[in-house]
């Protein structure tokens, strides 16, 4: 899944580890198991947590209980996914579409415009 999205990863075995990462450097995308297998804690409660503030990186919930997804979107994820769909086409393109739109935007691109460039 990496050498698809040509994304570099940062692994967290807990909540606590995971908001230590968080208020090191700035993330595109989080991706939350629903279950932190390091301390048992709840993603979920995690992403509550997370979105509570106001500069919260978008983030999604890895499962595939249904429950759990709906209180993820409920707490402000993205749509999220399951382990068994982990290496398919549709959650490659779910991730890219969730990276992208977290990157920021040019000033032109916000105006509904593109600039180019005529090297002479």
């Amino acid at each position: 899944m990496r050498d698809e999205l040509g994304a570099v990863m940062d692994r967290a075995h807990s909540a606590m580890q995971a908001e230590s990462l968080l208020r090191q450097k700035k993330y595109s995308l989080v991706l939350v198991n629903r279950i932190f297998d390091g301390d048992g804690s709840s993603g979920v409660d995690f992403i509550a947590d997370l979105k509570k503030q106001a500069d919260s990186p978008p983030v999604m919930l890895i499962s595939d209980y249904t429950d759990a997804q709906q209180a993820a979107i409920g707490n402000g994820a993205a749509p999220g996914f399951g382990k068994s769909s982990l290496g398919s086409a549709e959650t490659i393109d779910r991730l890219k579409q969730a990276i992208a739109a977290s990157q920021p935007k040019s000033a032109g691109d916000a105006m509904g415009r593109t600039t180019t460039r005529n090297p002479q």
